[in-house]
Parts: structure tokens; C-alpha cells; sequence
């Protein structure tokens, strides 16, 4: 990332929140991807979205827990809720599931929800876009993400509550699109040449190299023909993800603007929702799609491979992380 996107990425847009106060007061808009602290404030005034909090439950006092303090009003929505089993974490969760767990929440196709996280660091922000993904291929239609998440809205001054909301079940039914979402069948047609697209591998270097692998994956490496673009590149020193300008910027100095497809994976679907939200809803690049089940589902399928290391470069990689 040059030096004029990094600082281009800290840029604040100080009408923003007056820009939205003033759409709001007329009607009920749909929501821009990303809301600051102070533009959330305003959603809150004017629209009372569904808050979704997908930290961990938690205890009274356990720090980094919706039970620690939440935005009011918010309900607790913990993460686990939107993923697959431990052998394939990426793995959607059958619809009859989604449609359980949605309903629990509260969650209707058309009321808007804010999807709000811890903000620890860049990693964390891809729960918050795995939830977005899964909520807006489930059919819910006006979402956002509260952009720092939770650090952020504390260090905005804004409150925190300690108590817990009870959520007002809804009538939702999920018929999961298919418009955001890559299968394992598509990455085939693709690796075998029958479908054009490009590859991206949102992990780190590392990971892509084979030099690192997830312990739910049968052996480290990467897809065919992948190339890889790390989930982090669309930071800038901190867990707040960058402006649509500077994501649109980013993927153009990429080469993804005039791609006819892309699909992002990673490990099992967390690190790609990141880039999959950055290029689709920040950049606005049509037909993107995420590869939930990534790496750990394609490597156990026993599928082919890119960067596979050899027997001796495996022992080799085990003896540098020993020492």
C-alpha cells in the first residue's frame, strides 16, 4: 500500500454523519456498508436498527464479552452461531439451521442491522464481514458493520450497557443465494479451466507459500493458479477497514477492477470475507464470490494443490517452528 493510500485511508469524511443524519430525517435509507461511532449514533436515532453483538457472550467483567458492556439495545449474536462444525469451521450452516438461528435473533429481511465486533485487530473485523456475508446471502437486505467495532465506539466516548436483551423472535425463512457464494464444484471448474476466474488467497504469504498451514487442513499450500492478496492490506495500522475510495483504489492497483470474476478463500472462509467485502460492497466490483469451506474443506477433499512442500521441506518447516 503506497503512502497516499495510507493516507488517504485516515482521511475522515466529517460530513458523512450530516450527510446520513439528513437522508434519515426524510426517509428510511439503506445503509452504507460501513458505519463510524457517529454515524451509528444517528442510525440508531433515526432508524432503531437490529444490533447484532458477535463477540462472545461472556461473564459480567470478562473484557472483550457482549456480558463486559454492549451498545444498548444490542443483542448477542456470538459468531459460532454462523459457522460449521470444528473439522470444516468455513462450512455455511444448512439453511433450515440459518433460518433457526435468524429467527432467534430477530433478524427480518428488511429492518436494518448493524453488525458490530470487538475491533481487536484486522483479523477480527473477518468475523464481522463473515456474519455480513452469511446475512446478506440469507436474504437481509439493509446491513452494515460498525467500522473499529467496539474499540472504536468506546474510544468515540460513546456508552456501553451490561444488560442483556432479550430478542423478539421473527418469521424469517432462508433461501441461502448462491449469487456470493463459490462451491467447491465452481473452484474445480476453475482449477480444471471449464470456468474463468481469479483466485485470491486472502491469507498471509506465508500460508500461501505452504509454509503454513490450518490444523484442520490435511497439508499446507494453496489453490492452482491462485495469487494472493492479504486480508491485511486493506488496513492501515489499525482494525478499521479503509473508505470505499481507498478499497477501489487498492483493487485497481490489484488488477481486480476489470477481472470478469473473482473468488476469495483462505483458510475456512474467515480472512476471505474480508477482501470478498472489501472488492464487493467497498469497491463495488460485481461478481465476487467467497469460498467459505477454503483451504481446509479443498484440502480434504484431497483436491489439487499449489506449493505443497515436499517430505523434506515439511520436516525441515517442523524444525524451524520448534526452534
Amino acid at each position: 500500500m503506497t503512502m497516499t493510500l495510507r493516507a488517504t485511508a485516515r482521511l475522515v469524511p466529517v460530513l458523512a454523519a450530516a450527510v446520513l443524519a439528513a437522508g434519515l430525517a426524510r426517509a428510511e435509507v439503506e445503509l452504507p456498508p460501513l458505519l463510524a461511532p457517529a454515524e451509528l449514533v444517528t442510525v440508531i436515532e433515526a432508524q432503531a436498527p437490529l444490533i447484532l453483538d458477535i463477540r462472545a457472550p461472556g461473564a459480567p467483567g470478562e473484557v472483550g464479552t457482549y456480558a463486559a458492556g454492549h451498545i444498548a439495545g444490542a443483542i448477542s449474536a456470538p459468531y459460532a452461531l454462523f459457522r460449521g462444525p470444528d473439522v470444516n469451521p468455513g462450512q455455511v450452516p444448512p439453511e433450515a439451521e440459518l433460518t433457526r438461528v435468524l429467527q432467534s435473533l430477530g433478524v427480518t429481511a428488511d429492518r436494518p442491522t448493524v453488525i458490530v465486533h470487538q475491533g481487536r485487530d484486522e483479523t477480527d473485523f473477518g468475523a464481522a464481514a463473515r456474519v455480513y456475508w452469511t446475512l446478506h446471502s440469507s436474504g437481509v437486505g439493509n446491513l452494515a458493520i460498525l467500522n473499529g467495532g467496539i474499540v472504536a465506539w468506546s474510544a468515540a466516548n460513546q456508552p456501553l450497557d451490561t444488560t442483556p436483551v432479550t430478542p423478539v423472535p421473527s418469521t424469517i425463512e432462508v433461501s441461502f443465494s448462491d449469487r456470493w457464494l463459490a462451491t467447491e464444484a465452481d473452484v474445480l471448474a476453475v482449477v480444471e479451466g471449464d470456468t474463468e476466474a481469479t483466485l485470491i488467497d486472502a491469507r498471509p504469504e506465508a500460508f500461501w507459500q505452504g509454509r503454513q498451514f490450518h490444523d484442520a487442513a490435511a497439508r499446507p499450500g494453496t489453490l492452482p493458479q491462485s495469487q494472493f492478496f492479504t486480508h491485511s492490506n486493506w488496513f492501515d495500522r489499525g482494525p478499521a477497514i479503509v473508505d470505499a475510495a481507498s478499497a477501489r483504489a487498492l483493487a485497481e492497483q490489484a488488477g481486480y477492477s476489470d477481472e470478469p470474476a473473482l473468488i476469495s478463500f483462505c483458510n475456512t472462509g474467515h480472512w476471505a470475507a474480508t477482501n470478498w467485502f472489501a472488492l464487493s460492497e467497498l469497491a463495488g466490483i460485481e461478481n465476487v464470490r467467497l469460498y467459505p469451506e477454503s483451504m481446509v474443506g479443498w484440502s480434504n477433499a484431497g483436491h489439487p494443490m499449489d506449493n505443497v512442500p515436499g517430505p523434506l521441506r515439511r520436516v525441515w518447516m517442523q524444525i524451524v517452528d520448534v526452534f
